[in-house]
C-alpha cells in the first residue's frame, strides 16, 4: 500500500474507473451478442439492434476503452452481419 496520500488517491481512482471500463466492455458484449443473434433469427428489430450496437462501439472507442481500429473492426462486421440478414 502507498503512504504518500496523492498515492492512495490514485489507487481509489484507478480502482473506480477500471470498474466503470469494466461494467462499459460488458454492456457492450451484450449489446454485441443481442445484434448477433437478431441478425441471426432475422428479427423484425435487427437494423435497430446493429444501430444501437455500432452506438456503444462508437462511444467505447471515443473514452478509449476500445481501440479505435478495434471499433472499426467491429462496425465493419456489423454491417457485413446485417447486408446478410437483409439478403
Amino acid at each position: 500500500m502507498p503512504n504518500i496520500k496523492s498515492a492512495k488517491k490514485r489507487v481509489k481512482v484507478i480502482a473506480a474507473k477500471t470498474m466503470h471500463n469494466k461494467a462499459v466492455k460488458s454492456n457492450l458484449r451484450t449489446v454485441l451478442k443481442k445484434a448477433d443473434i437478431a441478425c441471426t433469427e432475422k428479427a423484425d428489430n435487427s437494423e435497430a439492434a446493429i444501430r444501437l450496437a455500432m452506438k456503444k462501439v462508437d462511444q467505447a472507442a471515443a473514452k478509449n476503452i476500445i481501440h479505435k481500429n478495434a471499433a472499426a473492426r467491429k462496425k465493419s462486421q456489423l454491417a457485413k452481419k446485417l447486408n446478410s440478414a437483409k439478403a
